[in-house]
């Protein structure tokens, strides 16, 4: 399995699980399964209508393409209880037509419209005026394809599946420490306090936001190799434990199921790309511009890989 599909099979997590119930665990795993994912269940009430390159929802039966806006919610941990902001932005298009996957990562800080604010902003503050539905308003309108679900996970979530699958090995090529925590240039184990430390540094990067998403991405392959090891899978009650208590999605047990099992052909091909800008300072505060060529370029990938005029 590439790096690829490992990083985009934990992170929408439920791919995770149903492959394992289709390799075959029995009854009692997919009971186990279908309770805990009744649990993540949670609707969006979007204010705007259907986007323009989309005259009805997506039917997951026909296997139509489909769009899922990944994020990770900076709350659930270190004290944080407040609504929070979607920290890891991630667009995933499904074609099973085409049999490909495209994973595009949109930086945190990048300078867009609030759609239902009427205010430009920092991409990752839609989520903490408005939630999911108002970050998948904001991201459609931005990359101008239809988003047709989300999937969520807050920091907690992460934290609590490290702990699950018992704790994760990464490749750190950078020396620093992060809230009490030292990281030393080399391949080092991490539990889940470790790992939630890890994915949150950024400032001492060179990278910065992009050197925080790749340390994300290894601590989310890392999950994804143990999770699907035969000892991740001795562990699933822990794992669905993790998820169902801290993940939240619009997409029923279902519909689940059937992208697990009906799209599984557009998981043989992995694309992953990144859509980057250039900081700049607005009164203090920091943000990301992107380019229109670069904005093009991500939205013209997006909408081939959906089959969507330009």
């Amino acid at each position: 399995m590439s790096k690829g599909k490992k990083i985009f099979l934990i992170i929408l997590t439920v791919i995770v699980v149903l492959i394992i119930t289709v390799v075959g665990i029995g009854a009692k795993f997919y009971n186990d399964l279908s309770s805990a994912f009744d649990k993540t269940y949670e609707t969006v009430d979007r204010s705007g209508k259907l986007d323009n390159h989309r005259e009805n929802p997506v039917d997951l039966t026909k296997q139509e393409s489909v769009s899922i806006l990944l994020m990770g919610i900076d709350t659930g941990d270190l004290g944080r209880v407040e609504q929070g902001r979607s920290d890891t932005i991630m667009v995933a298009t499904i074609s099973p037509e085409d049999q490909q996957t495209t994973v595009v990562s949109i930086a945190r800080d990048t300078y867009v419209d609030i759609v239902g604010r009427g205010t430009q902003d920092k991409i990752n503050h839609a989520y903490a005026f408005g939630g999911a539905a108002m970050s998948m308003d904001t991201v459609q309108k931005y990359l101008d394809i239809p988003i047709d679900h989300y999937v969520s996970i807050n920091m907690k979530g992460l934290k609590q599946l490290v702990d699950a699958v018992g704790g994760v090995e990464v490749n750190n090529d950078l020396t620093f420490s992060q809230d009490g925590h030292d990281f030393v240039i080399g391949k080092i184990k991490l539990d889940g306090d470790a790992a939630l430390a890890y994915s949150r540094m950024r400032y001492e990067d060179p990278n910065g936001d992009y050197g925080r998403q790749e340390r994300q991405r290894k601590i989310v392959e890392g999950i994804a190799k143990k999770a699907m090891s035969i000892d991740g899978v001795s562990k699933y009650q822990s794992i669905l434990g993790a998820v169902e208590s801290n993940m939240k999605t619009d997409m029923s047990f279902s519909e689940m199921k059937t992208i697990a099992l009906n799209y599984r052909d557009a998981f043989g091909t992995i694309k992953q790309d990144q859509l980057k800008g250039e900081g700049f300072m607005q009164d203090g505060v920091s943000y990301q511009r992107v380019s229109k060529e670069e904005l093009t370029r991500v939205q013209n990938e997006l909408k081939n890989q959906m089959n969507i005029e330009n």
